[in-house]
Formats: C-alpha cells, structure tokens, sequence
C-alpha cells in the first residue's frame, strides 16, 4: 500500500508538470508537442514512439482482460469461423474487438467522454460484486500470504506504473475541456479515486484469496454465484469504455502523418482505425499473459512515459534545471526512483514473459 501511495503521488504531481508544460506555450496540443517543445525534434520523436507504445499495448491488455473473463465465465464455449476452430479465450478477444469497433470509429471526445464515464461506475459495481462474494457468499476473508515477497516488488512497481499510464491522453483531454482551469482538480478526483479503487480491490483480493490471487482478481471468484459473475461481466464494461480513449492519441497522430501526404484525410480515417483494432487482437492473441504484459508495459513504457518523460520535459521547458531548489529535488527523487523500476521491472517482466511463452 505504501508503494501504491507513493506511486500514485508521484504521477500526479507529473500530471501537473505536463499542464504546466502546455501553459508555458499555447501551440502545444498533444504530448509529442511538449517533447518537441523540450528537445526539438528528437524530442517529438522520442515521445511519440514511447505514448504510441504504451496507449497501444494497454489497449491490447484490455482485450486480453475481457478474453481471460469470458472464458473463464462460459470456459466449455468455442466458436468456428469459416471452417476454422477458434479456442475459447481467443474467440472471446474477437468478439469484444468486435463490440469496441465502433467507439474506435468515433471522432468526437465529448462523446468518449460519456463512454468512458462508465467506466466509472463499473469499477464501483466490481468492489460491490467483490465484498458481496466475499462477505455473503462464503468466500470470507480469512487467507493470507507471505507478509513481504521480496522478489515480487520489481513486478508489484511495475503494476502500480501501470495503473498511472493515462499521461499521454492528459494533453487530449486538456485541450477538450471546457473549463481548462479546472484541469488540476479533476486530475485530484480522477487519482484519488483510482488510488481507493486500487487499494481496496488490493485489500479485499489478498484476504480472500491470500498469495493465490490470480492476475485479475475476478478469475479466482467461483462462476456459479450471481455476485462473481456481475463482477466479471461488469468488468467487460472497462475494456470496451476505455479502449477507445486509450487509442484516440494513437488515432490522431496517424492521421495527421496521412493527412500531410494526401487530401484524403476522411478515407483514410476510418481504414486507419480498424488496421489499428485488427493489429491489436493479433498482439493479445500472441501474448496472452495479461499480468506480466502489464507488467511490462508498466515498468518500460508507463515509467518512461508518465514519469520520466513529464519530468525531463517541464526541467527543459521551465529552466527549472539551472538552479537548485525543492521543486528540482522533487523531481529528481521522482527521476531516480523511475529510473529504478525502469531497470528492474522490465528485467523481471521479460524473463516472465518469455518463461512462460
């Protein structure tokens, strides 16, 4: 819980560092902007590679999510397609690709911004389904595990990185509000939230299921009782909000490079869109190890895109760098400790990953 706290503080405090970025000059739009804006060239370029990665590869763990809890929902299902047997998990990851298709195709953030809300409401009805299992259902919680795993900690950074990755969407979502002076307080609600969220599935999941807890907390609750499998429908509500948002940066910055070389902005747009769908449900269905591809997305692409790529950038954009005072130190603890789980958590999850491929 420590570590999430400190995770979750100091990517908030990089969520403000890029609104501060963006103040500093009105021409900056997006995150490969405020890279531009820092380092020039190489710095758009470098940070267009990391936001493209990471906002790509979270919303292929999202499909692998909703594969892994259909499956284990309906596990005696299968489907064949032209002839061809597709296995249960991987015919589940088409079908959500499928339902997701047309909030990809959507254009306007207003309208995400309503699918998304429901994200909300989702993770409030999975905590709900989860005490109800637990507390009425006979699960209880009386299990426990090692008090610290040493080993785990890498992986456990890693995961908490993951749970902060939005940082790339902030500059989107700045630029679509409003109110933008309200940008602060809403980044205040929208982590204090995820933070309680975080922590009381955390909580919950270790006493009921102890060091046995799977990589989603709904795999380990029995599918026979009507909580368990509102918690692991409702959870269906999360990948198919979220993706769209997710890959909206990805979405613009692809267009923007088809639309400097060809007129044909509103062809290209909708092709681009499903290409990107289509090449995602071939990556989840390649790696299906959801905890460790998070794992890794997390301590590579989430630490360098949220944490050390905010703080290098308003260091370069502000000056901050040239004289040395609490807000440098800040930034500099925050550096090192990015720096940390950059090395040892993309270690832990590659040897994972390919221990398990």
């Amino acid at each position: 819980m420590v570590l999430l706290l400190l995770i979750a503080c100091a990517t908030f405090y990089t969520s403000i560092l890029i609104k501060r970025c963006m103040d500093f000059d009105p021409t900056i739009t997006s995150y490969p902007d405020i890279g531009d804006r820092a380092f020039g060239t190489s710095g758009r370029i470098l940070v267009s590679i990391f936001m493209t990665l990471e906002l790509y590869l979270v919303a292929t763990g999202f499909l692998i999510l909703a594969g892994d809890n259909l499956h284990n929902l309906l596990p005696d299902v299968n489907f064949e397609f032209w002839g061809l047997g597709i296995g249960g998990k991987q015919s589940f990851v088409l079908i959500v690709a499928l339902l997701i298709l047309p909030t990809v195709l959507l254009k306007k953030m207003s309208i995400l911004a309503y699918v998304s809300a429901s994200a909300v409401l989702a993770s409030l009805v999975i905590i709900g389904s989860i005490f109800w299992a637990a507390t009425y259902d006979g699960i209880g919680f009386h299990k426990s595990g090692v008090v610290v795993n040493w080993g785990g900690i890498p992986t456990s950074f890693s995961l908490y990185a993951f749970c902060y990755c939005a940082h790339p969407v902030f500059p989107t979502l700045y630029t679509s509000m409003n109110k933008q002076k309200q940008f602060s307080k809403v980044m205040l609600l929208c982590f204090l939230f995820a933070t309680i969220t975080y922590a009381s599935i955390a909580a919950m999941g270790y006493s009921m299921f102890g060091s046995e807890v799977e990589s989603q907390i709904t795999l380990n609750l029995p599918t026979g009782n009507f909580s368990s499998k509102l918690a692991i429908y409702t959870t269906l509500i999360n990948p198919i909000a979220k993706y769209s948002l997710m890959m909206t940066p990805v979405i613009n910055r692809l267009e923007e490079r088809f639309q400097s070389n060809s007129n044909k902005e509103s062809s290209f747009s909708p092709a681009i869109r499903i290409t990107l769908v289509i090449s995602s449900v071939i990556v989840a269905l390649t790696i299906p190890f959801f905890g460790y591809l998070m794992s890794l997305v997390g301590a590579f692409l989430s630490v360098t895109a949220s944490v050390l790529l905010p703080c290098l950038c308003y260091l370069k954009i502000s000056g901050t760098y040239r004289k040395l005072g609490f807000e440098l130190v800040i930034i500099g603890l925050i550096v090192l400790m990015g720096i940390l789980i950059l090395v040892t958590g993309t270690y832990t999850s590659l040897i994972e990953i390919i221990r398990h491929l």
